[in-house]
């Protein structure tokens, strides 16, 4: 005992309140153990990802059926006519987004542009997305440019 009247701990008793202790400098309570909250990855904003959804079905990699419902109105119907001609294909190189810039006409709608290249050759690619009542975003609109060499 000390001279304050408490005892202090030994043994494993001493071992157990060392082990959950903060290291010098540490402000936080948790211990050394202690699962740390995991940070979400950066998103990238809903355009560019549906450039690379858009890409993936247009030059092969994906079936149309892969948009269903992600798409509303006429978008389905526009990716069911352009994608059996894979019009963004390439034959050696496969094609990647160069630029994808978007408008915001007013809030919960999307409209966008990328350009697309593979190899020597660049197409464009234009898009519209509607944010629905979920909050959900979805492709409204397409339509491809650039003569296919």
């Amino acid at each position: 005992m000390n001279t304050t009247g408490t005892s202090t701990p030994t043994g494993p008793a001493r071992a157990r309140t060392t082990a959950t202790a903060r290291p010098p400098g540490r402000r936080d309570q948790r211990g050394p153990g202690a699962v740390r909250p995991q940070r979400r990855p950066h998103l990238p904003p809903p355009h560019e990802l549906f450039a690379e959804r858009l890409l993936a079905v247009l030059s092969g990699h994906r079936p149309v059926h892969w948009m269903l419902g992600q798409t509303i109105g006429e978008a389905y119907e526009q990716l069911v006519r352009l994608a059996p001609g894979t019009p963004l294909r390439a034959r050696g190189a496969r094609p990647v987004i160069r630029t994808c810039r978007a408008f915001q006409p007013r809030p919960g709608a999307v409209e966008a542009a990328a350009s697309i290249s593979a190899g020597d050759q660049v197409r464009a690619m234009a898009f519209r997305l509607e944010q629905g009542p979920d909050l959900r975003w979805r492709c409204a609109a397409v339509e491809l440019g650039g003569e296919r060499t």
